[in-house]
């Protein structure tokens, strides 16, 4: 059974648990997924109101992306936890085991590609959020502000979750490369959903 299909008492029982998956990738998925739905919901509550008619086609346009951002960061979950398995496995070869090394690297840059990839999706889906919070129902910006800082959240998480298996990488260059880029990215969205959502609580 996918992780995504478990009950919310379930998946959080199975993060709670002394389990090596669902952890931190994982629960950084599922927030950014919530953060962006948060979105969605600002741009149901917007359509078919006449008051926002200039902007309906704009918010429909981010409601499509946003619900495909939605399914792809829930579809992460499960593929976190597939990369983390054979690293799990690869740390408890004995010291001395053939190609251990090779077997190491391959399997810390295999587990790093998804929480990366996690950190994107949640990049864009700021970028989304900022359209929602400005575009969306003033009655509903709170939510905008919420998912945007949700999104804060799982951009952190995320990264997190890239630098412990860059770390131990012996291939210094690919190491630092990709923390250049989750550097760049946490830098610059982490300000960016800041912004929004100061600029939602102001206009309280």
């Amino acid at each position: 059974m996918k992780m995504i299909d478990n009950t919310l008492n379930e998946f959080t029982g199975l993060l709670a648990a002394k389990t090596s998956v669902p952890g931190g990738g994982g629960a950084s998925a599922l927030v950014a997924s919530v953060g962006i739905a948060l979105g969605n919901m600002v741009g149901q509550f917007t359509v078919g109101k006449k008051k926002y008619i200039e902007v309906e086609e704009d918010i429909k346009a981010l409601m499509a992306k946003s619900e495909e951002l939605r399914v792809k960061l829930l579809n992460c979950i499960d593929q976190d936890a597939i990369a983390f398995e054979p690293l799990s496995k690869a740390y408890s070869l004995p010291k001395d085991a053939p190609n251990r090394d090779e077997i190491m690297e391959q399997c810390l840059k295999d587990a790093a590609k998804v929480p990366f990839k996690i950190l994107e999706l949640a990049c864009e889906a700021v970028d989304l959020q900022k359209d929602f919070a400005d575009k969306g129902s003033v009655i509903m910006i709170s939510d905008a502000a919420t998912g945007v800082a949700m999104l804060q959240g799982a951009i952190k998480g995320a990264a997190i979750n890239v630098k412990i298996n860059t770390k131990s990488m012996k291939d210094r260059k690919y190491a630092d490369d990709l923390d250049a880029q989750v550097e760049k990215l946490v830098c610059e969205y982490s300000a960016k959903a800041e912004s929004i959502y100061n600029d939602v609580l102001g206009r309280l």
